[in-house]
This record gives C-alpha cells, sequence and structure tokens, in this order.
C-alpha cells in the first residue's frame, strides 16, 4: 500500500514537470523573456509570504501557499489563456476541471481530494485566502508590465479601462496593496505606458 502511494505521489511530481513548459504572456522583470508557469506559481507563493500582513484579515498563510502553488498545474492540459484575451474567456472552467481531475487524480485519493478542494476554493474566491492568492496573482504581472514599460500592455493593445477592472480583484485581498496598484495604474498611464481608451 505504502509503495504504490509513494509510486502515485512520484508520478504526480513528474508529471508536473511540464509546468515549466506552460508559457505566459508576461516578461520577467526587466526581461524579454516570457515567464513560464512554474516561476510564477513560485514567485507568487514567495510574495504571499512577503505581503501577507496586509491581507484584509487574518488569514491561513499555508492554506494561500498551496493555492498559489497548486492554481496553474491544471494548465499543463488545459493551457494559459491570457487574461486581456479577446477570442477564449479566460474562465475556461470546463477544460481547466477534466485536467484537475486528471492530473490531480493522479495522487493518492486523499491528497487527490484535497488538492482538487484547494484548486477549486481558489476559483470559486468566497474565502479570504482565495482573495488574497487572487490578490497575489493579479499583482505580479502588473508589476512585471510596469517594470517592463508596458510589456504585454503595449504588445497586445491593452487600455486602462480593460487592466484597472481586471486588477480590482487586488482590493478584496488587500486594500493597502491595491491603493499600491492603483497608484501604479495611474504613474503608468501618465507615463505613457498604459493608454487610456
Amino acid at each position: 500500500m505504502q509503495d504504490n502511494q509513494l509510486s502515485q505521489q512520484i508520478d504526480f511530481i513528474k508529471e508536473i514537470d511540464k509546468l515549466k513548459y506552460i508559457q505566459r504572456k508576461t516578461k520577467l522583470f526587466n526581461s524579454d523573456r516570457n515567464e513560464n508557469d512554474a516561476e510564477h506559481s513560485w514567485h507568487l507563493a514567495m510574495m504571499a509570504i512577503v505581503l501577507s500582513k496586509h491581507a484584509n484579515v487574518p488569514i491561513n498563510v499555508l492554506k494561500v501557499l498551496k493555492m498559489l502553488l497548486i492554481h496553474d498545474i491544471v494548465e499543463i492540459d488545459a493551457g494559459d489563456t491570457f487574461m486581456y484575451d479577446t477570442q477564449k474567456n479566460h474562465d475556461n472552467s470546463d477544460e481547466e476541471r477534466i485536467a484537475a481531475n486528471r492530473i490531480f487524480g493522479m495522487l493518492p485519493q486523499d491528497q487527490a481530494q484535497e488538492f482538487i478542494a484547494i484548486w477549486e476554493e481558489f476559483e470559486e474566491q468566497k474565502t479570504d485566502e482565495a482573495k488574497f492568492a487572487r490578490a497575489m496573482d493579479r499583482l505580479e504581472p502588473l508589476l512585471q508590465n510596469v517594470s517592463n514599460e508596458g510589456g504585454t500592455w503595449r504588445e497586445f493593445d491593452v487600455a486602462f479601462d480593460k487592466v484597472y477592472q481586471k486588477k480590482q480583484a487586488i482590493k478584496h485581498g488587500s486594500e493597502s496593496i491595491w491603493a499600491y496598484a492603483e497608484q501604479l495604474l495611474h504613474t503608468s498611464v501618465e507615463n505613457g505606458i498604459l493608454k487610456m481608451d
């Protein structure tokens, strides 16, 4: 029994290595190299540790870390959908649900259930931990685009209103980080790296 569980867990660990090959549209800070999903997840986890005191309410940081490390694993099968994609809805939940069941289903049943529950909690955005995790997920690409003189905003001709609307999710996890992010967005317009409609 123990050997079988270990074998399942090792197979899962090998499978999630594929996350390193899923390219995102955003680029690394001050770089022209695209970030991959594994780098993104690691960075969000570190951000959550560093910024957790800014959450609107006390949060379970370990649960947030689990969400951030798990939430994009489904993109191994479903792919990464660009937040500002005009052709495909960013909420591709059917594809992601199938991916979650397949990938997390590789684990022993108790772990599979736990990982799916954590992934669902992040997607549903009802708990304080999920809201803070989403805040980190929305903050990182904002910081990257500012560091890259507009980055994907310029590359894909994304205007202020659309960016502002997507980034408002930050305030549900942290009002103070949202105040910082909101100022960054306005400064980006003033500096000509984010256009108004």
